[in-house]
């Protein structure tokens, strides 16, 4: 016969063991598991003035990033402090496609010899002609878990037409120790753009490519034209343009530019472009300076698209445009 406290010390024990399996049970649920290195960052690109950055050109957790593509436009004149690094150096064959994003390892590779660090606030610019260039990378950063990105309004024109210092010495600077984590939600792959379209789902599709193209009247592709019902909004309609496609128009203007086109806030939202390049500075403006919660980039975009047989290919212009 088992003495009472012994009886109740048994108890005890199998409650102590339900109690540890019922806790394993529900820590392995995947809507209560740990974060993902993606969801534990939040990273925030702004739009910042010439005067900022001549202001705060010397600041020591500051990076200055000049994209521009011809090293001897760097070379001739450039912003102080800033490490050349054209964008075109972040793309390029991948076996399957002709020019995409490279590979984490080497991306981290880039950033870490261009002296940007876990603490580094990095601020990207490019040319007069567009800020493309300047967006990717601000773009590839998020991508790559980097928490403070900046973008200079007007580039390396609007900076030298403020009537800014410039210099030709070129910086000196340790690498830095960047640690790339790489965030997959602000991406989409083909494959998911091929469940959207095969289900029909509640997705805004937004092509900024020119005119011609988004119509497939230019014959550029394996196939010519764009996804069906997406929209064409070509991506100079957020700049001022004429002769300045680096400066952004005003955001209460770009945000009536949206509700014209009927595109909310509220909307799930896909920028497809080329080649990945051009969706960036709407995904840029649209998420980070008008606070649109659900933008995508679709990276593989007309190139990879195009070249899939079994989906669907629309032509024309947009009526909408």
């Amino acid at each position: 016969m088992e003495l009472p406290m012994f009886n109740q010390l048994n108890r005890w024990k199998v409650r102590l063991a339900a109690f540890f399996i019922a806790l394993l049970a529900v820590a392995s649920l995947p809507w209560l598991s740990a974060p993902s290195l993606a969801d534990s960052h939040s990273t925030e690109i702004d739009f910042v003035s010439p005067q900022w950055l001549s202001d705060h050109s010397a600041d020591p957790d500051l990076r200055i990033l000049d994209v521009r593509n011809n090293p001897l436009d760097y070379i001739s004149g450039h912003i102080p402090e800033a490490v050349h690094l054209a964008d075109t150096a972040f793309r390029g064959p991948n076996g399957r496609l002709p020019v995409q994003y490279w590979e984490q390892q080497r991306l981290e590779s880039m950033f870490s010899e261009s002296g940007i660090s876990a603490n580094s606030h990095v601020v990207v610019y490019s040319d007069g002609g567009n800020l493309l260039g300047a967006t990717m990378v601000a773009y590839l950063l998020e991508r790559a878990g980097h928490d403070q990105v900046s973008v200079l309004d007007g580039g390396y024109r609007g900076y030298r037409e403020a009537g800014l210092p410039t210099t030709r010495e070129f910086p000196q600077y340790e690498p830095g120790n960047f640690t790339l984590q790489d965030d997959e939600s602000i991406r989409v792959t083909l494959d998911q753009v091929r469940e959207y379209l095969s289900s029909d789902a509640d997705v805004v599709f937004i092509d900024p490519r020119p005119a011609s193209l988004f119509a497939g009247e230019d014959d550029v592709f394996i196939r010519n034209g764009h996804i069906p019902g997406a929209n064409n909004i070509p991506w100079p309609t957020f700049t001022i343009g004429e002769d300045n496609f680096h400066q952004l128009k005003a955001l209460d203007d770009i945000e009536a530019l949206m509700a014209s086109r009927d595109i909310t806030p509220d909307d799930d939202i896909i920028v497809t472009c080329s080649t990945g390049r051009e969706a960036t500075l709407q995904y840029v403006v649209l998420k980070h300076l008008l606070g649109y919660p659900k933008v995508r980039v679709y990276e593989g975009s007309w190139t990879e698209y195009s070249a899939q047989p079994d989906l669907p290919v629309a032509t024309g212009r947009d009526p909408r445009a």
